[in-house]
């Protein structure tokens, strides 16, 4: 068993679209319109055929109290593996992008965790 797929409530999907591609440096997979919303993937460049991320509209009445939860207590709702986190995040702050928690190492693991600017906290981390 291997996960396929995984998603991400959003906002504005053209905007969590350019931010994940522009900025994280995903790569779209799937755009297909449904009614007012879409079926909108995007994958790591490194492995176009692994798990993809959906990026999902967030218009269900349980998502903005759940996000609003998380958000507060600063649980990123995803994490994202880096190769180097103190690299990253310097590029990712050179693009402007807002973290809420700058890199941290805990014992073998780094971590950092940036506002993905469509309702989201996103962990980056690296072990090794």
């Amino acid at each position: 068993m291997r996960i396929h797929l995984t998603s991400v409530f959003v906002d504005d999907q053209d905007k969590a679209l350019r931010f994940y591609t522009d900025v994280l440096g995903f790569v779209k997979k799937h755009d297909v319109p449904l009614g007012t919303d879409r079926w909108l993937t995007v994958v790591s460049p490194e492995d176009p055929d692994g798990t993809e991320l959906l990026l999902e509209p967030s218009g269900h009445p349980a998502v903005q109290p759940y996000r609003t939860a998380l958000t507060q207590d600063g649980i990123p709702v995803a994490s994202f593996a880096v190769d180097d986190v103190r690299a990253e995040f310097d590029r990712l702050r050179g693009l402007g992008v807002r973290f809420t928690q700058e890199p941290l190492e805990m014992g073998t693991i780094t971590t950092a965790v940036l506002d993905d600017t469509c309702g989201n906290l996103i962990q980056i981390a690296h072990s090794g």
